[in-house]
């Protein structure tokens, strides 16, 4: 018996490839479950649609996300940028299944549509995570970070997409850049042992990252 996740990916990748040959429309539900040789209440089961097949790892993604972000994070901007990480890592390890399934999207008018929603969801839950671990955090903060984030993101994984080889340590160098302009990328430091901290933030720093540093550096 195959295993959720294989025949998932199985029905995943006939339906993308019937796609390719035929059209999104011109597609059926029992052609996808034939080709994928699972039956038509399967195929149900595991996708509400057509639609599904093609996102369907965006759902999974979230889901691991939001147990991810659920967990304790030292730094709650490293952990969102960790986050996203993990999401490009996820595509990295099957590039080609991620480049028919860009294909596919990009011809699709309502599946562009769909996927623009997906992305919004990715930045609403980065920035829900930020204002529940920051809770002095401006909503412009959160809401600019986040969508910071999963643009840099997005730009990362296009090229990716277009057929280039481009590996996770790609995004992790471009993340930290948008750490370092937005004043929240944590330096090496070697505290002092006197009892006068003396704390110096970038300007541009939120008021509720000074805030988390300062507390953690007397806790």
């Amino acid at each position: 018996m195959q295993h959720p996740t294989q025949l998932r990916t199985g029905v995943v990748a006939a339906a993308l490839e019937l796609f390719a040959k035929q059209g999104f429309e011109a597609t059926s539900v029992e052609q996808i479950a034939k080709a994928a040789g699972v039956s038509r209440s399967t195929f149900f089961r595991q996708f509400g649609g057509k639609e599904d097949v093609v996102f369907t790892d965006h759902e999974e993604m979230l889901q691991e996300l939001r147990a991810f972000l659920d967990e304790p994070h030292d730094d709650p901007w490293l952990a969102v940028c960790e986050a996203s990480e993990r999401v490009f890592g996820y595509f990295v390890r099957d590039p080609e299944l991620a480049r028919r399934r860009y294909e596919v999207v990009r011809e699709v008018p309502v599946l562009r549509e769909r996927e623009i929603v997906t992305v919004f969801r990715y930045e609403r839950l980065f920035d829900e995570y930020l204002r529940a671990a920051l809770p002095g955090i401006a909503p412009i903060d959160a809401v600019g970070f986040s969508a910071l984030v999963t643009a840099v993101h997005n730009h990362v994984l296009r090229q990716l997409l277009r057929g280039n080889a481009v590996p996770v340590e790609t995004l992790h160098t471009a993340l930290n850049d948008v750490r370092r302009r937005y004043g929240v990328l944590a330096e090496d430091a070697d505290p002092a042992s006197d009892d006068v901290v003396v704390a110096v933030f970038p300007r541009s720093m939120p008021i509720a990252e000074i805030s988390r540093r300062v507390q953690a550096e007397l806790s």
